[in-house]
């Protein structure tokens, strides 16, 4: 029986038969990958489209590999699938409004997305929030972190086959959202952090469900760990997976527990402290292991290091007013609606056309669980925003994808994918 020639086998030279470091496969594996380009043909490569329909990449990722038998060549990341416009939204909006937008791009850090907003605008209008209401601003961006990475640790042990850890994490993330709705009203787009201070004050229910948090949450770290660090699935699909160089991790502009995970020590909450951070004792977490595991770990340890910043925030939050008195920025209280005639002129004014900001312009970085969102605003002095522009850690992070995925396995995808932690709206906004 003679094989049609275009299905007969090509006879490629070996090279580099070793097996691969973290494969699963007891043999060698052959591979190409250190022919030279001119060797290779385009039917050689199986190009493949890893999404945007598929479990792991949640319908709005689209990653275009090329394989050479299961072992990843080259990757493109395609983004759009899930275009906000929250951006452009912004300038039609005044700028009180634009702080119900911020919730939404990010939606797994609210509060925090609302902090760089609320920070940047009040830069422009030289504005000093009260003591109370800036340790409020760390409590709720130190819950939001945690449900952040809770629901990263959830998510990821899921899809690598620990399936008891979204359980185990959602667990403690409802009780972030119940905390979020008692001091909000609403459980996960809050529109608490605002110009000016904060929506509202802190309720004693939520300072006693604060406090039992802080209690437990510890206990509930520990049995994360005992279900995952030491595990055997867990750490074979980790271990020697998607390794990011210091180096690499710097050029690529990478933050969070991202460039942590490579050993560099670059928190936002240390190096460029805001909101009192640098009042608050806490280590920053960083691994030396530069893959997926290392990033794990220093997750772990974040959420450690944010129970210990809650404990110093509940310990010392103050007395006092949440916002600032400035009736041009906020709106009287109510019984002054009865007695003054200028309160009814400012409580007007607001409601109809909203406060100015002096023309110019503004950056403000903070750190989400992601790592570095920047809110840069420019304003023409008018009630409305002339432009801004969100610096989004989800973006700038996927730009590692190719460097971490070259040479692994078409399956470690998976873990590749998860350990950049990107919020897809916060990609193309």
């Amino acid at each position: 029986m003679t094989i049609a020639p275009e299905r007969q086998t090509r006879a490629w030279p070996i090279v580099n038969a070793e097996q691969y470091e973290g494969s699963r496969i007891p043999s060698p594996v052959p591979t190409r990958r250190d022919l030279p380009e001119s060797l290779w043909s385009s039917d050689d490569v199986l190009r493949l489209n890893f999404g945007p329909h598929h479990p792991s990449t949640h319908g709005v990722l689209r990653l275009i590999v090329d394989l050479d038998g299961e072992q990843i060549r080259r990757i493109k990341p395609v983004i759009g699938y899930l275009h906000t416009g929250i951006e452009k939204q912004m300038e039609a909006l005044r700028w009180q409004q634009g702080v119900v937008v911020t919730d939404r791009h990010d939606y797994l850090s609210p509060p925090i997305n609302n902090l760089a907003y609320a920070l940047a605008v009040e830069k422009l209008m030289g504005v000093e929030v009260p003591p109370r209401a800036q340790v409020l601003r760390v409590i709720m961006s130190e819950l939001t972190r945690l449900s952040s990475h809770l629901v990263w640790m959830g998510t990821s042990g899921l899809e690598l086959g620990a399936m008891s850890m979204l359980m185990y994490c959602f667990r403690e993330r409802d009780t972030i959202l119940d905390m979020n709705e008692e001091i909000s009203g609403f459980r996960m787009h809050t529109s608490y952090i605002r110009p000016g201070g904060v929506f509202a004050d802190a309720t004693p229910r939520f300072l006693e469900m604060l406090e039992e948090f802080i209690g437990t949450m510890p206990g509930h770290v520990d049995e994360y760990e005992n279900l995952l660090t030491m595990n055997p699935i867990w750490r074979s699909r980790t271990i020697g997976i998607g390794r990011l160089s210091p180096e690499d991790a710097q050029v690529l502009g990478a933050s969070g527990p991202m460039i942590r995970g490579s050993g560099i020590a670059w928190d936002l909450r240390k190096t460029m402290p805001y909101s009192g951070y640098e009042t608050y004792d806490f280590e920053v977490a960083t691994s030396n292991d530069c893959d997926c595991y290392g990033r794990y770990l220093v997750r772990i340890k974040e959420m450690r290091e944010s129970v210990k910043i809650l404990r110093q925030a509940l310990d010392r939050l103050p007395d006092g007013p949440v916002n600032v008195d400035d009736r041009k920025l906020l709106p009287p209280p109510r019984e002054e609606l009865e007695t003054s005639m200028e309160a009814v002129i400012h409580h007007f004014k607001l409601f109809t056309e909203g406060y100015s900001v002096p023309a110019g312009d503004a950056y403000v970085a903070v750190e989400s669980g992601r790592g570095e969102n920047g809110c840069y605003i420019v304003s023409d002095g008018t009630h409305k925003p002339r432009r801004v522009k969100f610096r989004s850690a989800s973006f700038v992070n996927l730009q590692a994808l190719e460097r971490m995925s070259l040479n692994h396995m078409v399956a470690d995808m998976i873990a590749i994918i998860g350990t950049a932690d990107a919020v897809l709206g916060d990609v193309d906004r």
